[in-house]
């Protein structure tokens, strides 16, 4: 069962995530990690510039894009970067005493760093704020740099960021990841119903005739699944369906029921399954709401709109704000699916 999840889980993560890789590769950002797996312990190795691997628990992911967290613009940060380089490893409070800044300002700028992929964040081990330069091939981690032309390469790393795109690369960058997961439930309609072909049964006779359809045909199959699923989630937000459309849904935990069956079925079967998840996960993850994707994106549109910046306080807030509705909701989906699957009282 959790083998049959982690395929299914694990795929579409990586898919989903790959598709915010390969745009933000594209245009030339930086992504300093790309993981299949919740935080924690992993499995990896660098390529590139990008440190790719598994963690101990592979369900879920993601792609580390630099320069996604809020810019903090400060005239020190040019020198810091110089200085960490040629040093190797640098401390928070070497930092603070010999650029004769607050510690609050030495560490936005440490982090804001860290967040470009030009630093590496102190580890569990270190007892004190301690930052190094990256590993590369020919490096170890911590090791010193020559920076000859700090101001060409402080534009070098800058230029290496997600924030100095334009408006429609960072919104490509932003939707590429859902769009990768409808994009992949077409492909495998096509799969599905065009190469390998379905059974139907004449309910009269019972013979089984084995049929193929036309890559138009199967496309449109796709679109209309995923406008069911479109239509599913909307539901959610209106009070005479939420109830009913919560009751249809599943949470993770019917996902790693279902997929055992699904896998034990065929592949056709869990082809199909795995295109239903890939749709609701794409779908879902286009919602205006912060963190997910369609919540970044909106922010961007506003901030495109408005000529003004959302501060980091308020992306917290709203950030915060939609975690606490979806861990409402997984509650509630968590709560539904041990009834339904362990108790058989649904």
């Amino acid at each position: 069962m959790l083998i049959a999840a982690t395929i299914v889980l694990g795929f579409l993560v990586f898919i989903h995530e790959g598709g915010h890789f390969l745009a933000a590769r594209a245009f030339g950002v930086r992504v300093s990690e790309f993981m299949i797996g919740l935080p924690g312990p992993r499995v990896s190795f660098l390529w590139r510039g990008t440190r790719f691997g598994v963690t101990a628990i592979p369900l879920g992911g993601y792609a580390s894009v630099c320069g996604m967290a809020p810019h903090f613009e400060h005239a020190a940060t040019r020198d810091i970067l110089t200085y960490a380089y040629r040093r190797g490893t640098v401390y928070l409070d070497e930092v603070t005493q010999v650029f004769a800044i607050s510690e609050d300002d030495a560490f936005a700028i440490l982090e804001e760093l860290c967040d470009w992929g030009s630093l590496e964040r102190p580890t569990r081990k270190d007892k004190t704020n301690v930052y190094r330069t990256p590993a590369t091939k020919t490096l170890a981690l911590g090791s010193p740099r020559d920076v000859t032309d700090p101001d060409a390469f402080f534009k070098q790393e800058q230029s290496q960021q997600y924030f100095m795109l334009p408006f429609w690369k960072r919104s490509v960058i932003l939707l590429a990841g859902p769009l990768m997961n409808l994009l992949f439930t077409i492909v495998a309609f096509i799969v599905i119903y065009s190469i390998i072909g379905i059974d139907l049964q004449n309910t009269q006779t019972g013979e089984v005739t084995h049929v193929t359809y036309g890559p138009f045909e199967s496309i449109a199959a796709g679109f209309r699944l995923i406008g069911m699923t479109f239509i599913a989630i909307v539901g959610l937000f209106n009070p005479e369906t939420a109830a009913q459309t919560v009751s249809n849904s599943t949470s993770i935990v019917g996902i790693v029921v279902l997929s055992k069956g699904a896998l034990e079925a065929g592949f056709v079967n869990f082809l199909f399954f795995a295109s239903v998840i890939s749709v609701s996960l794409g779908l879902m993850n286009l919602l205006p709401i912060p963190p997910l994707d369609g919540g970044r994106f909106v922010v961007e549109v506003f901030q495109k709109i408005s000529k003004k910046i959302v501060s980091i306080k308020a992306l917290n807030y709203m950030s915060l704000t939609g975690i606490v509705l979806f861990g409402a909701f997984f509650l509630v989906m968590l709560n539904q699916d041990i009834q339904r699957f362990i108790f058989g009282n649904w």
